[in-house]
């Protein structure tokens, strides 16, 4: 039986969980919410930065007054916190904001995009980003493993970014040397992230093509003394 992926990532009972990185975080932000409510959790999903509305399915509230979300959280239901809509894009709180939720909510589990990547699959943040939580207790810096083999400016966002931490050419083709070096990189997957902060790396869109070429790339983040672990998550289409 496939472990559950809360197991997979470690998550504990009680933690403030902030997704940065590119290739599918709004994907595990949702698929992890979802299943820690399904075991009965209180669950906070939200983001500090904006997505698209059309994503959010779940109940919102429009407010990040604790007394508000209070009564709107209900275990076995993730609730989503933003507050305002506008072209499309729901906007969060923002980072002091939302560890005032952690401290001061019943709940179980908060979760958070913190990061943008325009559905790319693999970043180097600008200066301004990633917008992470202070007392996120789990960072979860995500890659697609679909970015691996292709000529790299043609699967990342903020390409130039990229190129000034590690020299690399918007032709240069991928590898997974080069994608453990932005993810391992203090201006790449690990910028902004707080000093407690538990780092997990999560592999995403893997496949039979990918697969050899994603082992290689687990082998050197799971080495990685500042690296909890590295998991694979297949891929699967969308719906």
């Amino acid at each position: 039986m496939t472990a559950l992926l809360g197991e997979r990532l470690g998550i504990e009972e009680h933690e403030l969980i902030s997704l940065v990185g590119a290739g599918g975080k709004s994907r595990i932000l949702f698929m992890l919410g979802r299943e820690l409510a399904s075991r009965g959790g209180r669950v906070i999903l939200t983001t500090t930065t904006r997505m698209a509305a059309a994503q959010v399915v779940e109940p919102t509230c429009w407010s990040d007054d604790p007394a508000d979300i209070a009564t709107a959280l209900r275990p076995g239901t993730p609730l989503f916190v933003a507050i305002s809509r506008a072209q499309g894009k729901v906007t969060g709180p923002g980072p002091d904001a939302i560890d005032r939720l952690y401290a001061a909510t019943s709940a179980d589990h908060v979760l958070v995009e913190a990061d943008g990547s325009r559905s790319l699959s693999i970043k180097a943040p600008a200066p301004h980003e990633p917008v992470i939580p202070h007392a996120s207790t789990t960072v979860i810096v995500v890659i697609g493993a679909d970015a691996l083999g292709k000529p790299m400016g043609s699967v990342a966002h903020r390409p130039d970014r990229i190129t000034a931490i590690t020299g690399l050419h918007r032709d240069d083709v991928l590898t997974a040397d080069d994608a453990a070096r932005i993810l391992l990189h203090p201006e790449g997957g690990f910028k902004g992230i707080p000093e407690d902060a538990r780092v997990v790396i999560a592999v995403t869109k893997v496949n039979q093509g990918n697969g050899p070429a994603v082992i290689h790339l687990t082998r050197i983040l799971n080495a990685h003394p500042g690296v909890d672990r590295a998991v694979t998550i297949a891929y699967e289409p969308a719906s």
